[in-house]
Order: C-alpha cells, then structure tokens, then sequence
C-alpha cells in the first residue's frame, strides 16, 4: 500500500460492475494522507481478521493521529517478483520457480502482477506491450526468460521493480525478492534502494537463497530491506520449504488492513517521520502490528 506522505484523496464510490471489494482509491490534491499497509499477527503468529477501526491506535514521531481511512477487506493487488538469476542461483532456479508459482495460484484475477530477472543487468520479464498480469502461462514464461549466467545486479533490479510497480492502478503494492542478498555489479547503491522505498511506499518480503558456504550471500539486506518497509524476510536454509514460504507470503498480503491518517504536523520535503501502529482487542490475547517503522516525505522534481 501507498505508505508515504501524499496528496491522495478516497472515494469507495463503485462504478458499474465493481464489486464493493474492487473499490477504487481516486487521487486528487485536496487532501493528504499517509496510508499504512499493516499485518497483525496473535502470540502464534496467527494472522488476525475481523478487527475494526477502534482496534487500532496510530502514532506519528511519538503522537496519536486520527484514522481517516480503514480497510479491511481483500482488494486486488499489485505484485513484483524478483528474481535473481545469476550464475550461483543456477542449482535453485527450480524450486524458485515452483516457489513463484504456488504464490500466483493464491492470486486473484484481477491482480496486476510483473516479473523482474536479473543477473548483471536487470529487465522485465512480460512482453514490452504487457506491463502487468495475473495470467500463469505468461508469467511462468517470463520466471525463465532470462538465461542463469553474469555476476549479480540485486539493487539495479529493486530499482526497476519499484519504478515499474508505479505504473499500476492499484495503491497496495508489494514486492517479492527471491535472492541471496548479494551484489557486485549494479549502478544502484544500497542508500539509494532505502531512500527510494521509504519514498515510494511499497512492501517488500524477501526470501534467502544461499548455501552456509555461499561467499556472496548477505542475509542483513534482506532482513534490512523487508524490516524498513513492513515485510517480512525469510531465510529457509531448505529450498524445499519455499512453496510453503511464497504461500505464507500470499496469505499475508490477502489478511492485511489498510490504515490512513493526516498527519498533525507536515514533516519538511525529504523528511523521515517515524510511525508506530499498535492494536488491541479483548479477548483476543496479546497482538501485534507489522508495518514500515516511517515513511520519508518525497523529493519535488
């Protein structure tokens, strides 16, 4: 979901033959809000549905901010998934491509989903004419459509994920990175990836693809990556456990609510602005909400 500062105004209003769940989120100048995606989860790690607006209390640089905006229900989504295939993801392509596909299975029709590779040089996997999908049979083709080969352009591949997935109709946006953390080849810094997902918005779950001897892997980045924008990392060590991953992955998007609120005071262009959510309901036990830890206003220009 969009989780930064913008100028977003919400109609729900349904136009001819949207269901109430395919509502609509207009943009328009007149009004700001920070919108949150956030996943609650019980002491099992149960993801927790049937909550309320009043479950919820939202907390800007340490102060309670009115909720303007609540969503509960599942809406279509837009999905990236990212995969690494350069020359030492060769032993894994399989199970990360079977991975892929029991995520799409969970997906709705009306899903706008892309696929990035990358090795050294990062490219969409569609054709140029189809930017997004939820068909199987084009999106596995596009799982395959790069050769294993090169050194590894993780950041570069990120970058066209985000710049891609702003194209879509939908606000709740998320990407999927299937990689050992690694990168020796992109044009891209780190600095540049935190900055441009504090910016944009976008969730991000990333899933570890590396053996205890691998001499590229960097599981911080992709713990780092998934904290700062409210996903969730995941580091298998078995590759026969990423079905079950992608399909918790799934799970995840479909059970998360959808908070807004204008903030009480206007951070300067360029500023982090710090964000807690914390939720409650009784008898429900002790609960807990995931979501990004903040948001950076973005750059003009």
């Amino acid at each position: 979901m969009l989780q930064f500062l913008i100028s977003l105004a919400v109609s729900t209003a349904l136009v001819p033959g949207q269901t109430q769940q395919e509502r609509d989120y207009r943009l328009s100048a007149d009004v700001e809000l920070v919108v949150l995606d956030v996943a609650v989860v019980d002491r099992k790690g149960r993801y927790v549905r049937g909550l309320t607006k009043e479950n919820f209390v939202v907390f800007e640089e340490g102060r309670a901010q009115s909720i303007a905006l609540f969503e509960s229900e599942d809406i279509p989504v837009a999905v990236g998934i990212i995969v690494d295939s350069s020359f030492s993801m060769g032993s894994k392509r399989q199970e990360t491509i079977e991975a892929a596909l029991v995520f799409l299975e969970a997906s709705r029709p009306e899903d706008e989903i892309f696929v990035v590779n990358f090795n050294e040089n990062a490219s969409l996997g569609l054709p140029a004419d189809i930017p997004f999908t939820a068909d199987a049979g084009l999106l596995r083709a596009a799982l395959t459509r790069m050769p294993i080969a090169g050194r590894t352009a993780l950041y570069d591949a990120i970058a066209l994920g985000l710049e891609h997935i702003a194209r879509s109709r939908y606000p709740r946006k998320f990407l999927i990175v299937f990689s050992d953390g690694g990168d020796n080849q992109s044009r891209h810094t780190l600095q540049d990836i935190r900055r441009r997902i504090q910016e944009s918005g976008v969730t991000v779950y990333t899933i570890g693809l590396f053996d205890a001897d691998d001499p590229d892997r960097n599981p911080r980045v992709l713990r780092e990556l998934a904290r700062m924008s409210g996903g969730s990392a995941f580091l298998p060590g078995a590759l026969r456990r990423l079905p079950s991953i992608a399909g918790s992955i799934a799970a995840e998007i479909r059970s998360r609510y959808v908070i807004g609120y204008r903030p009480s005071e206007r951070g300067q262009e360029g500023d982090f602005r710090g964000v807690e959510v914390r939720v409650s309901a009784p008898g429900r036990g002790r609960l807990e909400a995931r979501t990004r830890p903040g948001y950076r206003t973005p750059r003009r220009g």
